[in-house]
């Protein structure tokens, strides 16, 4: 078990590169990389949570029962209208007075996930109703259940014209991840502010820091979102897309 949570906190990582760089010029890059791994941690739960909430909440503003339409309205206007910070500030600081406490991990992934899923529900509610109309009477002609409609007929269309958007959020949502190191988690912002406090090597530190979320960005999630849309577009005309 302790070795299950190293891995999401670097450790393992960690005490695998020490022995081999130690002495190394490039042995500063250590506890970056280990800063690195929590990021990426917090992104990808961070990531399903932000897809998980943004669907709910895009599907709930377009419900024709109003209680439920008003209850995303107030998700979106508060998480988009109030500050990422003090919400985190809130779910850590605040809510253990009410006897809600949570770990750092599970606050910084929440906080994040839940503030850029209030953008992504937008982003759903305007991809479902840019479907066209005609899709929506052919499956009524077909006499389907709401849920199938949408399931069968709606989303996977919708699916389409919300990828484009969906990866611009998640990179968002991983250059907001450095907020975290406010809450005690040893991100990449953590460990780079750490090292430059002990060497003041400032370039150096917050350089490679900045290097190692470009890499994340451009090399990791804009491949993965590229390639989504090419599934979703294959059999799909330039004309009709």
């Amino acid at each position: 078990m302790e070795f299950f949570y190293s891995i999401f906190d670097g450790v393992a990582l960690e005490s695998v590169l020490s022995p081999l760089l130690k002495g190394t010029s490039v042995e500063l890059l250590v506890p970056l990389l280990k800063g690195t791994v929590v990021t990426i941690w917090i992104t990808l739960f961070g990531s399903i949570a932000m897809t998980v909430t943004g669907i709910a909440i895009g599907l709930m503003k377009l419900s024709a029962f109003w209680p439920v339409r008003y209850i995303a309205i107030g998700y979106i206007e508060f998480f988009r209208g109030t500050s990422l910070i003090v919400q985190m500030f809130i779910w850590f600081f605040v809510l253990p007075t009410f006897g809600l406490e949570m770990p750092a991990f599970i606050v910084g992934v929440l906080a994040v996930g839940m503030n850029v899923g209030g953008y992504f529900a937008e982003v759903v509610r305007s991809a479902v109703q840019s479907v066209p109309k005609g899709q929506y009477e052919a499956s009524i002609a077909l006499n389907l259940p709401n849920a199938s409609r949408m399931r069968r007929i709606i989303l996977p269309q919708a699916i389409r014209l919300m990828l484009p958007p969906w990866g611009n959020l998640l990179i968002e949502l991983l250059k907001g991840t450095a907020i975290v190191s406010l809450i005690t988690l040893h991100d990449l912002t953590f460990e780079a502010t750490s090292l430059n406090n002990a060497n003041f090597q400032t370039l150096q530190n917050l350089g490679t820091a900045l290097l190692l979320y470009y890499i994340l960005g451009r090399f990791v999630i804009i491949p993965i979102v590229r390639a989504l849309e090419r599934r979703f577009n294959r059999g799909i005309s330039r004309s009709a897309a």
